[in-house]
């Protein structure tokens, strides 16, 4: 009997979100089926099946005109017809006095649907003609509908969770994620011998980087930190002999959620020795591959690789969405006999320069726009249909400026030019404009993006410190304190850091950036130097690193995957809230069961810990 249904699911491959096709996992999906007490699940039955009598076992999605059930489990649904019958009357009664989502056991036969009847669903072509039915249970009344096209605020789901799962979508993310993650793990330990191991949650302080989430701890004064990453563990674990690293890692930062953001998450987390930037980029690119969802068009590699500098210079932003153009453009030359007074100032300051980004068909959509919310920030101007330009500048070019703009910019009639003044620092102004201009666009019907290309690329010599914005006059790290520099800047370490570029590198996906890593620093002095001398950092808060250093350590590598962004670009989800099982809301909270708490006082003298609740003053009338 196993054999045959085997043979059956051969034939027609086993349906179901995120599954692959494979021998593999239909014979698990046979076995996993013998485990349970249901023959078939609800979305595998097709034609083949007609006349088998099968178990399924799942949810009542709806009851229509007192004939049909419609029943749901994780892989699809199936039509359950009601026996009219006079003597199967209570398992009519049983079935139509059911709330929606109660659960069910039902045995019958797989026939095929009358002619006519039939619908494009995966199972539209059979049904099942019930013969008898167990109510495993009665579901009370929900606060909504477990159906795709009933919208529910996010509040809602998180609250309920356990339901908002119960999603077609829901399930497709969740099963799409295990699948990945199984692939990744297949590829990082069969075909390229890396070790899975665990590291420590209970860790301490690290020096800069984002704020972490502190643990009491039973000794007066002692906290622990949870880790932001398992970054100096991985590094020990080189220094131990290793050599091939990796884990799924559950990493925290005590930071404000953002669409792609959260207090807790998962990263790929990975590291070799022996490696270079070219290796680590290899690895990665074969990983994304390998684990690709079949159903989404292949991935070429190698991905294609540009500068840091680059990326600001053409997009504004060191994580640029190439799927469209509208670079922007150094059009200093234009005005470099200019008289208008605000462009003369910005060209003779140093580093000043003119930039402008063209935005095809754009007059008439964003040129209101413009003009009013952002006059102070660029200059507006309007190409119109005749050629002219239309802009507080006109009157004060020449006209041999002008055509030469025009040339510059490759502007048409209908575009709308964004120009700005001043130094480098205006470049990100530009680019926040290019992507928001780009969503403008596209909100008025006009196709920028391809929703379906997936455009990889690597961002590479990234400077290796930058001054921190409320004191300039000092560094702080562009990654983290151990980044190795450039072979070639690495002379300029301990005469000038702030000139040094780091081999860090970003792996971005359609704007998003969504790994980073890094060759580090495997030598003690340096690091030390790093530390003490450039970033002004205790050292001796990572002492032991420093010994590990100095005890024979192979020069190393690796990235972070971050497993939640990948995900939720591939299935299109506005958030990655979309692809965590029980993700935190955007103030960091469990809607569900009501996390962070309280704790009483009692509970709290064993850490020798008291709140210091905020004064609030009593209002008087």
């Amino acid at each position: 009997m196993l054999l045959v249904g085997w043979n059956k699911r051969v034939q027609r491959g086993y349906p179901g979100p995120g599954w692959k096709n494979t021998t593999q996992q239909i014979i698990m999906s046979m076995l996993n089926i013998d485990l349970s007490f249901r023959s078939h699940t609800c979305g595998e039955l097709r034609p083949a099946d007609v006349g088998e009598e099968v178990t399924l076992c799942g949810w009542v999605q709806y009851l229509r005109q007192d004939l049909f059930v419609i029943m749901r489990d994780f892989s699809g649904l199936a039509q359950i017809l009601i026996p009219q019958d006079e003597d199967k009357m209570n398992l009519k009664t049983a079935l139509c006095d059911l709330p929606p989502e109660s659960v069910i056991r039902v045995k019958g036969t797989v026939r095929l649907r009358p002619d006519g009847q039939e619908n494009k669903m995966p199972t539209g072509e059979i049904e099942v003609l019930a013969e008898s039915v167990e109510i495993l249970n009665v579901c009370r009344k929900l606060p909504f509908e477990i159906k795709d096209f009933v919208k529910k605020s996010e509040s809602l789901r998180m609250q309920y969770r356990y339901l908002d799962l119960r999603s077609s979508q829901m399930q497709y993310n969740l099963r799409l994620r295990s699948q990945l993650v199984m692939k990744m793990r297949e590829y990082l330990c069969n075909v390229h011998g890396f070790v899975d191991v665990e590291t420590p949650t209970l860790f301490k302080r690290t020096p800069g980087g984002a704020k972490e989430f502190v643990v009491p701890s039973r000794e007066p004064g002692r906290f622990y930190s949870l880790p932001q990453s398992p970054q100096q563990f991985k590094q020990l674990l080189m220094v131990a002999g290793i050599d091939r690293y990796f884990q799924l890692a559950r990493c925290y930062r005590d930071e404000g959620s953002k669409p792609d953001r959260q207090p807790e998450f998962t990263q790929v987390d990975i590291e070799m020795s022996f490696v270079d930037q070219a290796g680590i980029r290899g690895l990665i690119e074969g990983l994304v591959q390998y684990s690709w969802p079949v159903e989404k068009d292949p991935v070429s590699t190698p991905f294609p690789c540009i500068t840091y500098e680059k990326a600001m210079k053409d997009y504004g932003v060191d994580k640029p969405d190439t799927r469209f153009a509208m670079k922007l453009m150094d059009i200093s030359e234009t005005f470099h006999n200019t008289e208008i007074e605000f462009l003369k100032d910005a060209l003779n300051q140093p580093g000043g320069c003119i930039q402008a980004i063209c935005i095809p068909d754009g007059a008439v959509i964003f040129f209101v726009i413009f003009w009013y919310f952002f006059s102070k920030e660029v200059s507006v101007v309007l190409v119109k249909a005749d050629g002219a330009l239309k802009s507080p500048l006109n009157r004060l070019m020449p006209a041999s400026a002008k055509q030469q703009l025009l040339q510059m910019a490759q502007a048409r009639p209908g575009d709308l030019l964004l120009i700005s003044a001043g130094t480098q620092e205006c470049r990100p102004l530009l680019g926040k404009l290019r992507l928001q201009c780009a969503e403008l666009l596209e909100d008025s019907g006009v196709a920028v993006r391809d929703p379906s290309a997936f455009h990889f690329l690597w961002v590479v010599d990234f400077p290796l410190f930058l001054p921190k914005e409320e004191d300039p006059d000092q560094l702080e790290s562009a990654h983290h304190p151990f980044t190795a520099p450039l072979p070639e800047d690495a002379h300029l370490l301990y005469s000038l850091p702030h000139k040094v570029r780091g081999q860090h590198y970003d792996l971005v996906l359609n704007g998003c950036e969504i790994g980073g890593g890094s060759i580090r620093i495997h030598k003690a002095s340096d690091q030390q130097h790093v530390l003490e001398t450039i970033l002004k950092e205790d050292p001796s808060l990572l002492s032991h690193l420093l010994e590990a250093l100095d005890s024979g350590a192979p020069p190393h590598g690796g990235i972070a995957l971050g497993l939640d962004r990948f995900l939720s670009i591939i299935v299109g989800a506005p958030s990655i809230r979309d692809v965590i099982a029980f993700p935190k809301s955007f103030r960091g909270h469990d809607l569900m069961s009501h996390a962070p708490d309280f704790v009483s006082e009692d509970e709290l003298k064993s850490y020798h810990i008291a709140v210091n609740w905020p004064y609030i003053k009593a209002h008087i009338c």
